[in-house]
């Protein structure tokens, strides 16, 4: 009996080795090398001091910055650790909200946002990912379109011409990685850092 689990054990043990410990070293080592900023999450840095990542989205509410994705991750509630509430880019807690097109509490959440968006920018149609999540919660950019939308509300709350902050979002857009693969992007905490640099009028 112990001549059939023996060979069995050994290969257990030599693959939990290779694939779950020298595999993963060896890979985190080659990728420290070849893409250091990659590998320390692509850290966005101003003045020595770390502002974000290019992968994280953040939760921005004033109306002097561009607002991204609505995110539906979630947190432990700090008043009563067995329950959940929504704590908007949570990083330790990636997902999507899971809600079906027809639940109730969603179709109130986007209408209210819809609504909220469209007193905002009166007569222009609200683009949807300013009103739909991402599989992750985390996601760090918005379309065109969704940017273009926040203009006049982000230069009435700066003082600041729409003119020259739309400039600034034409500046920002990424176009398609090899002019095939995904949509033209914008990652708003790039965007509302070079904001914080324009001088209002």
């Amino acid at each position: 009996m112990l001549k059939l689990f023996r060979p069995a054990f050994v290969l257990l043990i030599a693959l939990t080795v290779l694939t779950g410990l020298i595999y993963p070293l060896v890979m985190t080592g080659i990728a420290g090398v070849l893409f250091p900023k990659q590998a320390q999450g692509s850290l966005i840095v101003r003045n020595g001091k770390v502002v974000g990542s290019e992968l994280i989205g953040q939760n921005f509410t004033s109306d002097r910055y561009f607002r991204g994705r609505p995110s539906a991750t979630t947190g432990t509630d700090p008043a009563d650790p067995s329950k959940t509430v929504p704590q908007p880019y949570n990083a330790a807690n990636s997902m999507g909200s899971n809600l079906g097109p027809t639940n109730k509490a969603l179709i109130d959440r986007v209408k209210g946002d819809v609504d909220k968006l469209k007193a905002e920018n009166p007569g222009v149609p609200v683009p949807l990912d300013l009103v739909t999540t991402t599989a992750s919660g985390l996601d760090p950019d918005i379309s065109p379109a969704a940017a273009y939308f926040q203009v006049p509300r982000v230069a009435k709350a700066r003082n600041l011409l729409e003119q020259d902050v739309k400039k600034l979002v034409d500046r920002h857009i990424e176009t398609r990685l090899f002019g095939l693969i995904g949509e033209p992007h914008i990652n708003v905490l790039a965007l509302n850092l070079d904001l914080d640099g324009v001088a209002t009028r």
